[in-house]
């Protein structure tokens, strides 16, 4: 939640109305300086007070309104008298027009008296500041992104016909002309603007296809002329640091991309497929980190368990789930949790997606002879509290994390496992022996990504008899007692608006599975012949939700939809 508002300014505000102890504040502040982190994200995520309480004090203090997009209808043509530039730039969406003409503008710091008299000089009228929250602003530009596609395909058109008649003749020369520069920062500002997390440029027999993946689903964005395929491949090559004359072997690299108020990292993969090389961007923006389990999407319930889990000193926290669930985002949640001036944090990753203050971070580079264990050993010998390892991928790796779980450190990591049960025989065929399994544990999270509900076209309509009928059949499958308060009444659907691009959806949040490992747990894993569906129910009767009931507790909430928790469960 970006809101300019002067620290002490703040401290007065909430220490007035009895909402924090004047220590209390000092310290998240000098924690929030120390990690360069948001100080109000940081009294969200502390729970001091939740978000819409504290903008409506902020803009009680002054004295504006509340511009609570999500709740009014944006006029795009209003909206697009001030340049998507200059908006990001000033932290500001012109969303209305009032019968006098005066601009009414949501803006992060209401109280800027030099953006207001730019914006009036600008627009030759009168404006009227709102206080607007980050989801205000994101609105606002995905307003820009989405209705900017006509615009963003007239750019590439006529960069692809001046690039078609260059005369460049190598590689490097063609990458480095303007129009290929061109259509290389357009494909990436464009995918800002869409919220993409993936940028694919694929070659096909005739043509070049571009492709954003957007809330996890990839959706076609352009498809271009193969001729400047080679010329736009060498151009994100030169970006990269990757070697140009190499086209037969895979290739891995980073860069950074400076948009308007922020830097994004983007991480590089060139593979040689049959008609050319394929090349895959992921954007990685440093405001997207969690600060909180509730900002992962982790209910109170299964919240309890992992904090419990997190503050003991030694054992493992195993993060489960196919590529592309957001196990590493959970597990950069949990070391932000932990990242105090008492502790020494260290990881080693493949790769390192977030740079993290205070986390003494190693990336892994098999050419030099780091690997996940070769690190993990060396990380050893650093003297660490906790130790963050990217992923177990082979028996190595995940002895040494077993021998440094018993021996003092809190071991944080990852395993490719469908759901919570099946990491322990997945630890098991890693040759850990079922007693160290059971004495390291302490508690395994499961996971998938799930589409949020616009807020800005959410609408409530009853459940219809096959939704339910399929949440039934879904819970006897899993083995779960069926009970009336898990088969909603009422469901949840974004009608689909300028602010999702009519999708209905914008952003995604976690479903969890949660096994905090208890006695009983650990008398199962040491059986002799192991039982996985004894665990299973071993850990129901333990209060586990699996991950499909959880994933209807958030569309009984208006979180998700019942389309989007089937489509990720069953995939």
């Amino acid at each position: 939640m970006s809101l300019f508002i002067p620290p002490q300014q703040l401290r007065t505000i909430l220490i007035q109305e009895n909402i924090i102890k004047p220590e209390r504040f000092d310290e998240l502040f000098a924690e929030s300086e120390r990690k360069g982190q948001n100080l109000i994200d940081l009294l969200i995520s502390e729970r001091v007070a939740d978000a819409q309480y504290l903008s409506t004090l902020i803009a009680n203090t002054f004295g504006v309104e509340m511009a609570n997009l999500g709740a009014r209808q944006i006029d795009e043509s209003i909206l697009k008298v001030l340049p998507e530039q200059l908006a990001r730039q000033r932290q500001v969406i012109i969303f209305g027009r009032e019968a006098d003409g005066t601009y009414q503008a949501a803006m992060a710091d209401p109280g800027n008296l030099e953006t207001i008299e730019f914006l009036q000089q600008r627009l030759k009228a009168r404006v009227k500041p709102y206080l607007a929250i980050a989801d205000d602003l994101n609105r606002g530009f995905s307003v820009y992104g989405f209705r900017s596609t006509e615009d963003f395909k007239a750019i590439i058109e006529a960069n692809i016909q001046e690039s078609l008649v260059s005369q460049a003749k190598s590689s490097e020369e063609a990458a480095a002309d303007l129009p290929i520069v061109a259509i290389v920062d357009n494909v990436l500002s464009y995918a800002l603007a869409l919220r993409a997390s993936d940028i694919h440029i694929e070659t096909l027999e005739d043509t070049m296809l571009i492709r954003y993946r957007v809330d996890g689903i990839l959706m076609e964005i352009a498809r271009v002329p193969k001729a400047v395929h080679g010329a736009i491949v060498a151009r994100v090559k030169i970006l990269a640091g990757l070697k140009l004359d190499e086209h037969y072997k895979p290739q891995d690299g980073r860069f950074r991309y400076q948009v308007v108020n922020d830097t994004v990292d983007v991480r590089v993969s060139v593979m040689p497929t049959y008609y050319g090389e394929k090349v895959e961007m992921r954007l990685l923006e440093s405001s997207q980190k969690p600060l909180s389990l509730a900002e992962l999407g982790i209910l109170d319930a299964d919240a309890k368990l992992v904090a419990e889990a997190i503050k003991k000193t030694f054992g493992m926290i195993i993060v489960c789930g196919p590529t592309g669930s957001g196990k590493t985002t959970t597990l950069y949640g949990l070391m932000n949790i932990l990242n105090r001036p008492e502790v020494n944090i260290c990881s080693v990753e493949d790769p390192i997606e977030y740079n993290m203050r205070y986390v003494n971070q190693s990336q892994i580079n098999p050419q030099a002879g780091i690997t996940f264990a070769t690190g993990l050993r060396a990380l050893l010998r650093q003297d660490p509290n906790i130790i963050m390892v990217g992923e177990i991928r082979d028996k190595e790796t995940a002895g040494i994390s077993v021998q440094a779980a018993l021996t003092g450190h809190l071991l944080l990591s990852s395993l490719h496992t469908n759901d919570a049960p099946t990491a322990i025989p997945r630890l098991f065929d890693l040759d850990i022996p079922p007693f160290l399994v059971s004495s390291t544990l302490n508690v395994i999270i499961a996971q998938r990504l799930v589409r949020r509900i616009c807020s800005s076209c959410i609408t409530s309509f009853p459940a219809g008899a096959d939704a339910q009928e399929a949440i039934r059949e879904q819970l006897h499958l899993i083995g779960a007692s069926e009970a009336p308060s898990q088969i909603p009444t009422v469901s949840y659907r974004g009608t689909g608006c300028n602010a999702c691009g009519g999708t209905g959806y914008h952003g995604r949040l976690g479903i969890f599975e949660v096994i905090a490992i208890n006695d009983a747990l650990r008398r199962i894993i040491v059986e002799p012949q192991f039982d996985l569906e004894a665990l299973r129910r071993a850990a129901r009767a333990n209060g586990t939700q699996m991950m499909f009931e959880d994933g209807i507790a958030k569309v009984q909430l208006g979180i998700t939809t019942i389309e989007e928790v089937m489509r990720v469960i069953k995939e």
